[in-house]
């Protein structure tokens, strides 16, 4: 064998037997680091790669690079389906839908590919595992009634009407049902972000899911907020550069686990299912109900396709379509 081919060989059975010290976790750091410091994900993203992974962690602790296989990754998803959770109001219920489990795989896939790529393993142990069949037909959204009975919930119960952190729980909703922002949108938003004079609010393409920038007009009540909002933030001294303030540091932004409690209290007291993604769906719903196109949405949206906007038309109830079938007339037919 010639020596060069020797050295080759060598090296691969040196490295494949380095792979059984490989610990994925400390592997699954590396990944992270590499998503924050070199490809400047958003933050949500790194989030929802640290979500998934913690459950595959808690399920299969321990595991090395060596020991992943697409056996592994199947009974993965069956423990998945069959475990209890607790599920609010609920109660418990078991197994998850497909999209929770396509979800889990997407965010799984990404960092078994930059294994491959680092060369931790030899091939991705998903590539034989089955896609889930995923419909997303059941777009949820608030009714006028919800939306009244959460306002009523964050003005009366959680914060005063006229205090500013019960101004800043306002602003989340009508962030939500006014300007359609996803949950890291609307979190990562700067004081710089919010042109008063000419009525306009920059998403930043870092903070969004699609990856790019998009400006959305912003309705005149969520404006005058706004600038009740500012004026107060400012009085009390208020220096974080970030729009939504900590209630406990004149310096420190408002962060998810202060929305997660947020959230849990709406519930608490409105007794609906409620989170802030309902907001998102609630302002799509309604903007194709007023009559808007379905490429001015998709722009609105922050959609990259606009087939994830189209699926806000098959939630529409029959009801708001009663109108446009009474206009049908023989008479006018083509």
């Amino acid at each position: 064998m010639p020596f060069k081919a020797r050295v080759n060989c060598l090296l691969f059975i040196f490295n494949y037997l380095l792979m059984e010290n490989y610990i994925l976790l400390d592997l699954f750091k590396e990944f992270i680091n590499d998503c924050e410091l070199i490809e400047g994900l958003r933050k949500e993203s790194i989030r929802g790669y640290k979500q998934s992974f913690e459950l595959f962690q808690k399920m299969f602790p321990n595991l090395t690079a060596d020991e992943l296989s697409p056996r592994i990754l199947r009974e993965f998803f069956i423990k998945i389906q069959k475990r209890e959770r607790t599920a609010g109001k609920m109660g418990t219920r078991i197994g998850v839908k497909n999209s929770t489990i396509a979800t889990y795989r997407s965010k799984l896939n990404r960092f078994f590919k930059w294994l491959k790529r680092q060369k931790y393993i030899k091939s991705n142990p998903l590539k034989d595992v089955p896609y889930p069949k995923v419909e997303y037909k059941d777009r949820k959204y608030l009714k006028k009634w919800e939306i009244e009975k959460i306002l009523f919930a964050v003005n009366e119960s959680i914060g005063q009407r006229d205090s500013l952190i019960g101004k800043r729980n306002k602003l989340i909703i009508y962030l939500g049902i006014y300007c359609g922002l996803r949950r890291g949108e609307f979190m990562n938003l700067k004081l710089t972000d919010i042109d008063f004079e000419r009525k306009l609010l920059t998403v930043r393409g870092e903070t969004s899911k699609s990856k790019f920038s998009r400006v959305i007009p912003i309705k005149g009540q969520l404006i005058t907020l706004l600038k009740e909002y500012y004026i107060e933030r400012k009085r009390k001294g208020y220096e974080t550069p970030y729009l939504l303030i900590s209630s406990k540091n004149k310096n420190g932004y408002f962060t998810y686990d202060g929305l997660k409690h947020l959230v849990e209290k709406i519930r608490k007291i409105t007794k609906t299912n409620f989170h802030v993604h309902l907001l998102r769906h609630t302002f799509a719903v309604n903007m194709v109900n007023q009559g808007c196109g379905i490429e001015k949405l998709k722009q609105l949206m922050g959609h990259s396709d606009i087939r994830m906007t189209t699926a806000y038309l098959r939630c529409l109830p029959t009801d708001m379509m009663r109108n446009d079938v009474e206009l049908l007339d023989i008479e006018k037919f083509v």
